[in-house]
C-alpha cells in the first residue's frame, strides 16, 4: 500500500506495556490515510474535497479538450456523456474520500448515467485515458484542496482510488471481451454455414463485415478433421492463426471437422501450407479459387464433397485440391464433379476433330496399350499417340499418366451416360 503504516510493538509483553490494542490484520481508516489520526483530522480537508468537486469536475474537461484527441474527435453528444462519466468518477472519489472503509465505486457505477453504446464505443485504453486525466487534476489541485500537512495524504489517497478504478475497468472489459468473443463465435458458426449452403445476402454481407471480413480478393475454402477435441481455448488459437495466415479468415467448427474460409490479396495457397499442422491426421482438400463471395459457397461444396471421397485416392498428396478428387466425388455422388468432368473432358473431346473421343475409349479398352488401340482402330502406332497427345491439349488430363488415364475414363463412363440421358439434371 502507498499509505506509511504505524510502527507496532514487536510482541504481545511490549504491546501491553504501550497500552496498544491487539492487532488484527485490519487495518483502520487511518491506516489507510497514510497513519494514526483522531477523529477530527482530515474533516477540513473532506470538507474543502466536497465543495471543490464542481472545480474539479471543469478542470477535467479543459484537460480532457487539450490533451486527449479521441476525445476532441467524439460527436457534441458523445462528449457531453463523457463530461458526465468524469463528473461521476469525481463524485464517486469524493464519496469514497469521506469513508475510505467502503469499496471504491467500480467502472460500471461510473458509467451507469451514460447511454451503453458509450461503453461500446470508448476503448479500455479511453477508460484509463479517462481515469489519468482526473488523477492528473486532482493532485495538481491538492494543495489547494487539502488542509495544510495533509496534501500528501490526499495524493495517495487519489492513487489508491484510481487504482481500484483501473483494475475494474481492466475486469469489465475482460468480462465484455469474454461475451464479445462468444458471439463472434456463434456469429461467425452461422456466416460459415450460410457461405456452405450458398445463403449469399445483405444480411450474411453484413455479418462478416461486423466480424471483419473485407471482402477484397479471392477465396478459398479448406477442409480436414480437427486435431482432437477443440475446447474454447484452442479454438481461440485457431482463429488468431487462421487470421494471421490470411487477410480476411472464418472457421467453422462443426463436430470433428474444421470448415476454413481463407480470403484476401496475398498468396492464399502460402495461407493453406501454414494452417496445414493446425489440422489433424487424414485429407486436407483445399476448394477452387473464387473470386467472388457468392461463389464461395461452390470452392467449400467441392471442398467437403473432396474430404467426403478422398479416402478412396490411398496416395492422395496432403493438401489435395479438390478438383484432383474428380472421379472419387462422382462416386459420392458428387454431382458438381459430374457436371465437371463432362463440360471439361468429355463434350470438349466429343466436339474435336480427329476422332479423338474414339480414340481414347480404344485406348482405355486395350488397357491403355498404344498397338493393341491401334490394331482396333486400324492405324498406325504413332497415330494413337499423336492423338492421345491432342487429348491432353484438349483436356488438361494426360492418358498416357496412370492418374489422369483413370480421369479421363471417369469422365469418358460419365459422358456417356449423361448422353444416354441416366444422369439426374
Amino acid at each position: 500500500m502507498l499509505g506509511l503504516m504505524p510502527s507496532t510493538p514487536s510482541s504481545p509483553a511490549d504491546r501491553d506495556r504501550a497500552g496498544a490494542a491487539p492487532t488484527t490484520g485490519r487495518r483502520t481508516a487511518a491506516d489507510r490515510r497514510g497513519g494514526p489520526r483522531d477523529a477530527e483530522s482530515g474533516a477540513e480537508t473532506r470538507r474543502r474535497v466536497r465543495e471543490g468537486a464542481g472545480t474539479l469536475a471543469a478542470a477535467t474537461m479543459r484537460r480532457l479538450d487539450e490533451d486527449l484527441a479521441w476525445y476532441r474527435a467524439l460527436p457534441a453528444e458523445d462528449r457531453s456523456w463523457v463530461g458526465l462519466v468524469a463528473q461521476a468518477g469525481i463524485n464517486a472519489f469524493v464519496t469514497w474520500y469521506a469513508d475510505p472503509t467502503r469499496p471504491p465505486h467500480g467502472v460500471g457505477d461510473i458509467f451507469a448515467a451514460a447511454p451503453p453504446e458509450l461503453t461500446r464505443s470508448i476503448s479500455l485504453q479511453h477508460t484509463l485515458h479517462l481515469v489519468r486525466v482526473v488523477v492528473d487534476v486532482v493532485e495538481t489541485h491538492a494543495e489547494r484542496l487539502a488542509a495544510p500537512g495533509e496534501e500528501r495524504e490526499l495524493r495517495e489517497a487519489v492513487l489508491r482510488y484510481s487504482r481500484e478504478v483501473a483494475f475494474s475497468a481492466a475486469e469489465v472489459y475482460a468480462r465484455a471481451a469474454e461475451v464479445r468473443g462468444a458471439w463472434d463465435a456463434r456469429l461467425e458458426a452461422l456466416a460459415v454455414d450460410s457461405l456452405v449452403r450458398g445463403d449469399v445476402d445483405d444480411s450474411l454481407r453484413s455479418r462478416l463485415s461486423a466480424l471483419g471480413w473485407s471482402g477484397r480478393g479471392s477465396t478459398l475454402v479448406l477442409a480436414g478433421t480437427a486435431a482432437g477435441p477443440l475446447d474454447e481455448a484452442r479454438a481461440t488459437d485457431l482463429r488468431r492463426a487462421t487470421r494471421r495466415a490470411a487477410d480476411d479468415a472464418l472457421v467453422g467448427i462443426q463436430g470433428d471437422r474444421l470448415v476454413v474460409f481463407l480470403g484476401g490479396e496475398g498468396d492464399l495457397r502460402a495461407a493453406v501450407s501454414v494452417l496445414l499442422p493446425r489440422f489433424g491426421p487424414g485429407p486436407v482438400v483445399v476448394g477452387p479459387l473464387v473470386q467472388d463471395l457468392a461463389d464461395a459457397a461452390r470452392s467449400a461444396r467441392a471442398a467437403l464433397a473432396g474430404l467426403q471421397a478422398a479416402p478412396a485416392w490411398a496416395e492422395a498428396p496432403r493438401p489435395v485440391q479438390a478438383d484432383d478428387l474428380l472421379p472419387e466425388r462422382v462416386l459420392v455422388g458428387d454431382a458438381t464433379a459430374r457436371r465437371t468432368l463432362v463440360v471439361q473432358a468429355y463434350a470438349p473431346l466429343a466436339a474435336s476433330q480427329g476422332s479423338l473421343l474414339e480414340t481414347l475409349g480404344a485406348y482405355l479398352s486395350a488397357g491403355r496399350s498404344l498397338e493393341a488401340a491401334a490394331r482396333t482402330l486400324y492405324v498406325h502406332p504413332n497415330t494413337v499417340r499423336y492423338r492421345l497427345k491432342r487429348v491432353t491439349d484438349v483436356t488438361g488430363w494426360d492418358p498416357l499418366d496412370a492418374r489422369e488415364s483413370y480421369v479421363l475414363a471417369t469422365a469418358l463412363a460419365v459422358g456417356r451416360l449423361d448422353a444416354a440421358g441416366a444422369l439426374p439434371a
